[in-house]
This record gives structure tokens, sequence and C-alpha cells, in this order.
């Protein structure tokens, strides 16, 4: 790491926190978010990547969402139609809960989408996906690697309104906004996804695993790449594994910078 992002690292107030550090010796992962237990240890060496040229594609529609009328027009919206759709939903119990729904925030061309699992009271009550202290968390995380939101990021929830008691979303909660974030993504068009935390990494993959689990890969969501890494909601209440997700950030500016040469090479 340079001698200028070690300063810039000391202005955010992220030294020591986010400096790589050897993890040789750490105990096993903690129990994983939301709860889970059987997280294993996530390896030192980064998978080998799967990533392929070209730009990213554009998503594919299921032949058999297509078929329902309600996804059929949603997947006909643009991000303006498509955010005035969402607030007046009312098709999962938790608007009868909602204040705001979350519709997303940034960056409508950005090469960086980066996906959450649902609002939380913050959010409900401002609107927006990941403020307060989560959401500082996250501003720092993104200015560690040189990002800032709204330039060249978009921040979004796999659903659109907060869950009460902030417990998970439920699977026809996800169902229901599911057509809504698959047309967001399909517009924005982004070249990598980060998938934080176990609940938006297990719906956008459509299996279960855990999240040490998962680190250190490029997967796929519906052929763009993705990277999973720890929600900053869990990271305020397990500081040790600051440096696992720094790791993670570091192995997706590696990820972005393959895919954008990749694109830039002659055929």
């Amino acid at each position: 790491m340079s001698a200028r992002r070690d300063e810039i690292l000391q202005e955010l107030g992220l030294m020591p926190l986010w400096r790589l550090r050897d993890t040789a010796g750490n105990a096993s992962e903690t129990a994983a978010e939301s709860g889970a237990a059987g997280d294993t240890p996530a390896q030192p060496e980064l998978a080998k990547r799967e990533v392929t040229g070209g730009d990213a594609p554009q998503v594919r529609i299921d032949a058999a969402m297509s078929l329902d009328p309600r996804v059929a027009d949603i997947m006909r919206m643009d991000l303006p139609q498509i955010k005035e759709s969402v607030a007046s939903c009312l098709s999962c119990p938790l608007h009868k809960t909602r204040n705001k729904t979350v519709f997303g925030v940034g960056d409508e061309h950005a090469e960086w989408l980066f996906v959450g699992e649902g609002p939380g009271a913050d959010e409900d009550a401002k609107g927006e996906p990941f403020v307060g202290q989560v959401g500082k968390l996250l501003d720092n995380m993104l200015a560690a690697i040189k990002l800032k939101r709204g330039e060249n990021v978009y921040i979004a929830n796999v659903v659109k309104c907060r869950p009460p008691g902030n417990r998970d979303p439920e699977p026809l909660e996800v169902a229901q906004c599911e057509p809504y974030l698959h047309r967001q993504i399909e517009l924005i068009k982004p070249k990598l996804i980060i998938a934080l935390g176990k609940v938006a990494a297990v719906n956008l993959l459509k299996r279960d695993a855990s999240v040490a689990s998962l680190r250190g890969k490029v997967l796929e969501y519906r052929g763009i790449p993705m990277i999973v890494t720890y929600h900053p909601a869990y990271l305020l209440g397990s500081l040790p594994e600051k440096a696992k997700a720094w790791i993670d950030l570091c192995f997706a500016v590696d990820t972005m910078r393959d895919l954008q040469s990749r694109q830039q090479a002659p055929i």
C-alpha cells in the first residue's frame, strides 16, 4: 500500500483497522451474519477467478418470470418508473409497516453495484439505503478503495421495505421485490456486484451458503461477476472481521481492474 493510501486511510479514521494483516493464526470464523452458525474459515488463498471478457451482459429474464403480467410490466419500466412503482407497491405485507420505501441511490450508470439485504430503521425513516452508523462504515469502506457514494457506485437492497424488527426478509417478500432489483440491474449494467452479507448473497445466488465459504471467489449473478463480503452492520459488532472485509475489497479492486482491462483489450 502506498504512502499516499496510508495518509488517506489515516484521514478517514480507518487506520489501523483496515490494514492488511496476517490472518494465518486467526481462530475459526465466528457465527455467520444473521445468527447463522457453521461458517468455516475463509482460505488465505483467493480462489481462481472465473471472469470472462467483454461488456457486462444484459440481465436475462427467466421465461417463467416473463409470463407474470406484473413482472412483464416491471421489465418494461425505466428507473423513474420503477421507483414510482416501488413507492406504491402493495405486493407483500411489508407495505403495512413501512415508513418510506428505499429504492436505491447512486450513479445510474455505475460500474460498481453494492447490494444489501433490506432497509433498517434509519433507512426506513430517510428513504435511502445505508445511512446512520452502518452507512458511515460503508462510506469509509468505499473511500478506502477510492470510491464514493454516487460516483460510479450504486447502492440497493434485496427488498425495498424494512422488515419489522430488522429481521431477515421472508421468501414471499424477496420474491415480490425481486423483479424490481432485476430491472434495476438490467438498466444500470454494472461491471461488478458486491453482495453485502449472507442474505444478499444467498438471494442473488439462489443457494444457501455462508459468507465465509463464498469469500475470495468471483461468482456470477446472471452473467455479471459478483463478490461476497460481510455486511457493514455485522462488521460494527465484529471488529476483528474488518480485516477480512478489507481483503475482500482489495480483491474486488483487482477484479474490477481485470474486467476493465479485458474490455479495453483489442480483439
